[in-house]
């Protein structure tokens, strides 16, 4: 399954949020992919504002992974693996035992864990446009 959303801007971001959500489904793990600057983040926390998390949304980008709890009493993981060096150190974290939670998990840069992903999840990618705007496209892996 492949899923083209419409391009949007930072006013519009709650919706693309809300139709994001829609279109993952019942999925665990999400993988957001993009350039630098693309916008996985700021997706990220407009989809937990829209989960109703009751955290501040932040880049983890230091931390590797936050957890955020929402008001209904889920967790939802965010992993930030562009500083990761290799698997290895995505082992040593325990990321395993986070996709294997059951809990929603938000992964940007999958590419550096490819070796850890499972075989199920949805992929986010978004794309600068020419005009300011972003472009997203959802896809399933099997």
């Amino acid at each position: 399954m492949t899923n083209r959303l419409k391009a949007f801007d930072l006013q519009g971001i709650r919706e693309v949020a809300r139709d994001v959500i829609a279109a993952c489904g019942d999925e665990m793990i999400w993988l957001f992919e993009g350039e630098m600057g693309a916008g996985k983040t700021t997706l990220i926390k407009a989809i937990c504002g829209e989960l109703g998390v009751l955290n501040t949304v932040q880049s983890p980008t230091f931390s590797i992974v936050n957890e955020y709890l929402t008001d209904s009493g889920e967790t939802i993981y965010h992993f930030d693996c562009y500083r990761l060096k290799n698997g290895t150190e995505a082992y040593d974290i325990g990321l395993e035992e986070y996709l294997d939670s059951g809990d929603l998990c938000f992964i940007e840069w999958p590419d550096k864990i490819a070796e850890l992903l499972p075989e199920k999840f949805i992929k986010i990618s978004i794309t600068q446009l020419s005009n300011g705007k972003r472009s997203i496209e959802i896809s399933t892996n099997e």
